[in-house]
């Protein structure tokens, strides 16, 4: 039934893109010595209200065009690019250490560089521009948007608001399975039978609070309440400590709906970004 409500879903934005006409404009840059290749997609008839950098979830990972162009249907430029070490990207994809401090400071470092991009070009001087991600961009678009004074806005979908090793401890319980009665993080910690201990060789121990309590700008978080991967009950808790110290964080939860919830909550991330835009 989700599998269909899903595909419902993509028909709707599909026909509402129907005879929207883009413009795909190829780009290549560099970060940490490494040619990252990328396409950003604008809309050709409509006002530009913003433009994003949109950062991938885990995996090996090619550009996301459907997402771009879905993005441009709504008045949005959008930058995708192939994850390092995918499609038409160099260097080495790192799976083994994805959750590694170097690799998401890598990641983010990626992101900064192609927000660079997406600022500088002509067609989006007078657009202010943002980072979008989903799932692991939780952890890489804090960072990105705390080294870079460009970015004005950031939207995240199912971002965890938690350390690496908090997310792991709960889809180790939950083996990463949406599910209408999905535990809370406490129910996931307790459980534990040995105490977990964080790898000293993978770093420090990410928390994107380290980056957001620092950020000035806005951000919003979309989370499912039956998501497996993330403890949304733990980071929407973590979030709100942070938004009383006056930060203009907001979040969704949409009951009914798991970790990859795009589909359906896209209309709500893209209309907070061209209100905050205005």
């Amino acid at each position: 039934m989700k599998s269909i409500l899903v595909a419902v879903f993509l028909l709707f934005y599909m026909i509402r893109a129907y005879g929207v006409d883009y413009k795909k404009e190829e780009v290549q840059f560099f970060s940490h010595n490494t040619k990252l290749s990328g396409t950003i997609v604008f809309p050709k008839e409509k006002e530009i209200h913003a433009a994003v950098v949109f950062v991938h979830g885990s995996g090996k990972q090619a550009r996301n065009i459907y997402w771009a162009e879905q993005f441009a249907a709504q008045g949005i430029a959008a930058l995708v690019y192939d994850k390092r070490g995918a499609g038409e990207s160099g260097g080495k994809y790192e799976s083994e250490q994805s959750v590694s401090e170097k690799n998401i400071v890598l990641l983010a470092d990626y992101a900064v560089a192609a927000l660079m991009v997406l600022s500088q070009h002509p067609a989006l001087k007078d657009a202010p521009v943002g980072l979008a991600g989903i799932s692991q961009a939780g952890w890489i678009v804090p960072i990105a948007a705390e080294k870079s004074p460009i970015a004005k806005f950031m939207v995240l979908w199912s971002g965890p608001v938690c350390k690496v090793s908090e997310e792991d401890i709960y889809s180790k319980y939950t083996t990463d399975k949406d599910d209408k009665k999905v535990p809370g993080y406490h129910e996931a910690l307790s459980a534990r039978k040995e105490k977990y201990v964080w790898p000293e060789f993978l770093g420090k121990d990410s928390d994107p609070g380290d980056s957001l309590v620092k950020l000035k700008i806005p951000g919003l978080w979309i989370f499912g309440a039956d998501d497996g991967s993330v403890p949304v009950d733990l980071s929407i808790q973590r979030l709100n400590a942070i938004r009383k110290l006056g930060h203009t964080y907001d979040y969704v939860l949409f009951s009914g709906l798991g970790h990859n919830n795009m589909p359906e909550t896209f209309s709500t991330a893209t209309s907070w970004i061209i209100r905050k835009s205005q």
